[in-house]
């Protein structure tokens, strides 16, 4: 049995990914932490979890604690998981891994040394929706161009200068919504298709909410040759509202989304073709229970530090971080 203590318990905790560390065979919730105090209690209270803190060290040092959740904002990733790692707990941290690739260099480092693995939520490399993208691939023969495009309007909050959301603070989640979003469709493509290994791209600031970027356009390059492009705008008006990926292969199309799970559609020869495939109540709970079979010595579980750390090499090229 792996008894997890969370350090966060913040709105992804809530539905995605909380409920299924309960549920998952093998695995159950000791602890949670917040540093602050009523958060802590009422998440505790309302998910029949017996202890909380609010101190990061005493969820960590807790004996009856096995393994860490981390589900702060990306700035304290790598903080708690090298924290929790030299305690020798494992740790499944929330997208990103860090705040910046070399962040997550220092996470895999600490990892290396210690032993103590350390596992990462994208979640969507085991959902079943993804899985049949995967299997429909062959359909479309040679992959010759990958397309990713995104756009949403401004959040309520994003117009409160005095009050605006971590995501869109740099120091606290690495960058804007790019930094928060993008990692899932940047990883996918990865999972799909191989290694980028380059990646470059142009970011501004169109509206002028908030300091981080709200416009990025960025291209990308395949270990295999297969070269894409995307394209990300946070301030988009409504009717411009898109959430897609095209994998155009020599004998058709897959087009699917990474958010909405908008029916995937395969053009082929025959004509188009549309896919409804349903995910789990809790969209985290087939990695999770991954993690905790890896953990109870069960299986291995691929979806590591070191398969996430590519993800956040790319967005820090596509944003000029070095």
């Amino acid at each position: 049995m792996i008894r997890w203590g969370f350090i966060g318990c913040g709105e992804v905790t809530e539905k995605k990914s909380g409920p299924a560390f309960a549920k998952a065979e093998g695995s159950a919730i000791e602890a949670v932490m917040s540093r602050d105090k009523n958060k802590a209690r009422s998440y505790a209270e309302r998910h029949n979890i017996l202890k909380w803190y609010t101190d990061a060290m005493d969820v960590i040092d807790d004996p009856n604690v096995d393994a860490l959740y981390i589900a702060t904002p990306p700035s304290s990733h790598a903080t708690y998981a090298v924290m929790a790692m030299k305690a020798g707990k494992p740790v499944y941290i929330e997208k990103p891994m860090a705040q910046s690739y070399e962040e997550c260099m220092r996470i895999n480092r600490v990892s290396r040394e210690t032993g103590v693995p350390c596992f990462v939520a994208y979640y969507r490399r085991y959902l079943p929706y993804f899985l049949k993208v995967k299997e429909l691939i062959p359909a479309i023969g040679k992959l010759i161009n990958v397309q990713i495009r995104f756009a949403q309007p401004p959040k309520e909050l994003d117009y409160n200068s005095t009050n605006l959301p971590w995501r869109v603070i740099p120091d606290i989640s690495g960058g804007g919504y790019f930094y928060d979003l993008a990692p899932h469709q940047i990883d996918m493509v990865q999972e799909l298709c191989g290694c980028i290994i380059d990646a470059y791209g142009l970011c501004s600031n169109r509206a002028g909410l908030y300091q981080a970027e709200d416009t990025v356009s960025a291209c990308f390059k395949f270990e295999n040759g297969l070269v894409g492009s995307g394209s990300w705008c946070f301030v988009a008006d409504e009717s411009a509202k898109e959430d897609r990926i095209e994998l155009i292969g020599d004998k058709g199309m897959i087009c699917f989304s990474i958010f909405t799970f908008q029916p995937i559609a395969l053009h082929d020869s025959d004509g188009r073709h549309e896919f409804n495939i349903p995910n789990p109540e809790h969209v985290q709970f087939p990695l999770v229970q991954a993690v905790v079979d890896h953990l109870n010595g069960k299986s291995v579980c691929g979806c590591d530090g070191i398969s996430a750390t590519p993800t956040n090499w790319v967005m820090d090229r596509i944003l000029g971080k070095f």
